[in-house]
């Protein structure tokens, strides 16, 4: 069987697809590599971006190095609060890391998995790819169902603001 690259909820900043059972997220972002690793592994500067607009978010736990764990909680005046969890399975700083992406979804249970990151250093700008790896295409359609696109996209859009401001 053949996978095919499906269009997920692409913008003019941020391509979104699915190939198989991955679920891929692309961006470039106008900032040095090591700036924007920073921004994604320093428990002090992820709640200055990380989550949609109107939401905030406090690192709970932050270990990044193999073996280490991870917790945040997505706070907003709407809902409930929504707690992302995992580990750090591989860590190779300003180039690439990989970890378990969690998320609890009421009804269901815990949904996500293994989820890598790499930071392509395009000479004073990076380009980031987020690598979800799923189970099956329909575990996909369930996460996509619970607004991962919007939110994704509000997120890195949040990043790109702290970034230009930093």
């Amino acid at each position: 069987m053949t996978a095919t690259r499906i269009d997920r909820g692409s913008n003019e900043t941020t391509t979104i697809y699915s190939d198989g059972t991955d679920l891929i997220f692309e961006r470039t972002f106008d900032a040095p590599r090591e700036q924007v690793w920073k921004a994604f592994t320093d428990p002090e500067i992820v709640p200055r971006w990380w989550g949609k607009h109107g939401t905030t978010t406090t690192v709970v736990e932050m270990d990044v190095r193999p073996g280490g764990k991870w917790r945040y909680v997505n706070s907003a005046p709407d809902r409930d609060d929504v707690t992302f969890y995992g580990e750090y399975l591989d860590v190779a700083p300003i180039d690439r890391y990989e970890w378990t992406f969690m998320f609890d979804v009421e009804g269901v249970g815990p949904m996500g998995g293994p989820e890598s990151y790499s930071f392509e250093d395009l000479g004073g700008r990076t380009k980031v790819v987020s690598v979800g790896h799923f189970d099956s295409v329909e575990s996909i359609d369930g996460a996509l169902s619970t607004g991962m696109v919007e939110g994704a996209i509000e997120t890195w859009d949040r990043l790109e603001a702290y970034l230009a401001n930093s």
